[in-house]
């Protein structure tokens, strides 16, 4: 939750008053003087305090194994959304999913009431590494690793970043690769094997930046985040 948002609500203070707090060096964060109103923290990571008093956050982080059809969006009038995957006692406050993946795709996806900590992790410079298993229609080779690797080039000339693209299986009909990318372009990962002249036939993330799909959760389940996961998120909260 974005530092000067807790204040204002925990405190009840106007904004004026809660710029005044941080002109006053009366916000800390673990016992250090903190001055940016917009510091993403959490309690569970963080000791927060203000003129004194300790101050709680309540955030929800969800790891979902996203099934496929649920649209990656809060709300749709004729689609089911992820969001509408998490019980309604578990929506007592307002869920985002944190970057999307494709109605047909499944796999991981964080889902949480943190905006901040959505924003952090998608910003381009953060660099968030995304691996996904995929089947393509026909056998991918040794010339599309190189491809990947040197940066695929779609038909508008976009050159995509490099990508390390692994082959686990594959013949003349079909294969089974690793992909990680660190951009999220619109349907980035399928229009990279058709630049490459092959189609994605099934795609599934496996992990988002430190976070892995947890194989025990059924398609379509989720669970709270560990505090062992939430540890590793810190560096979005910084």
């Amino acid at each position: 939750m974005r530092l000067d948002k807790l204040i204002e609500e925990k405190l009840e203070t106007t904004r004026k008053e809660m710029k005044r707090l941080f002109a006053l060096k009366q916000v800390m964060v673990d016992g250090t003087v903190e001055f940016r109103q917009n510091r993403n923290v959490d309690s569970l990571l963080h000791r927060i305090e203000v003129a004194g008093e300790h101050l709680e956050t309540n955030e929800s982080y969800y790891l979902l194994n996203k099934p496929k059809k649920a649209v990656t969006a809060v709300s749709d009038p004729e689609k089911t959304t992820v969001i509408d995957l998490i019980a309604s006692a578990d929506r007592f406050q307002p869920l985002y999913p944190v970057g999307r993946l494709d109605r047909d795709t499944t796999g991981l996806l964080l889902i949480t009431s943190n905006g901040q900590l959505g924003y952090e992790m998608l910003l381009p410079e953060k660099k968030v590494s995304k691996t996904y298993r995929a089947v393509v229609n026909e056998r991918v080779t040794s010339a599309d690793v190189a491809a990947f690797e040197k940066g695929i080039v779609f038909a508008d000339e976009y050159q995509c970043q490099p990508a390390n693209l692994k082959i686990l299986k594959a013949d003349k009909h079909q294969s089974t690769v690793l992909l990680t990318i660190q951009e999220g372009k619109f349907h980035q990962v399928k229009k990279m094997f058709l630049a490459q002249g092959k189609k994605v036939i099934a795609l599934k993330r496996l992990s988002m930046g430190p976070l892995e799909l947890d194989e025990q959760l059924a398609v379509g389940e989720y669970r709270s985040l560990t505090l062992a996961e939430m540890k590793k998120l810190s560096i979005y909260f910084k």
